[in-house]
């Protein structure tokens, strides 16, 4: 049976909770929007696989993160695209610097893929009308928060709730991958 999974980075537990609060608050003000019960992720990719696919796709990405060590990841601004209705918050460039080739290597390792991200950032709402972008925009003009990334998610989709939901944390091993290196017979 094909199921959908996504691969996301999870920021700390208190920033998760900074971010509930502000689509609460935003909630509060503009009634129920998409993504305001998603917890806070960066999101990776999105693929369908069968289920009896999902252990070789674990070792995959297991093997991927061990080559990976720990940073942080520093949000402090925020930014939208007006046309997805998105209002979301912007990590800084040295953040997005490191954020974008882990994403990259772990997209190019789960072809095909049925959703990717290219711009590392965590939605506040997606498909807000002009209106309620709007709102959002004038509601958060700062944040200032940050988290170790340490760990890749892997979420599966639940159809009845339509939310995504966590399945395994997959630890960075800070093991580089060893260069090969041509040796000499003489």
């Amino acid at each position: 049976m094909q199921k959908r999974y996504s691969v996301v980075f999870h920021p700390s537990s208190e920033v998760i909770a900074t971010i509930k609060a502000m689509k609460d608050f935003l909630k509060s003000k503009i009634n129920w929007y998409n993504s305001c019960n998603s917890v806070a992720h960066i999101t990776i990719c999105e693929i369908e696989i069968n289920e009896s696919q999902l252990e070789n796709f674990k070792k995959k990405l297991a093997k991927i993160c061990d080559a990976f060590a720990p940073f942080m990841v520093h949000l402090n601004d925020f930014g939208a695209y007006e046309n997805s209705g998105a209002f979301f918050i912007k990590p800084n460039k040295e953040s997005k610097d490191s954020l974008k080739p882990i994403m990259k290597k772990i997209q190019e390792t789960l072809k095909p893929l049925k959703i990717k991200s290219d711009d590392p950032h965590i939605s506040i709402g997606r498909r807000l009308t002009p209106e309620n972008l709007e709102i959002a925009s004038q509601l958060f003009t700062t944040i200032d928060v940050e988290f170790l990334c340490d760990a890749i998610i892997l979420r599966e989709f639940d159809p009845k709730v339509k939310q995504f939901f966590v399945i395994e944390t997959i630890p960075f091993g800070s093991n580089p991958e060893p260069e090969f290196v041509q040796a000499s017979l003489f």
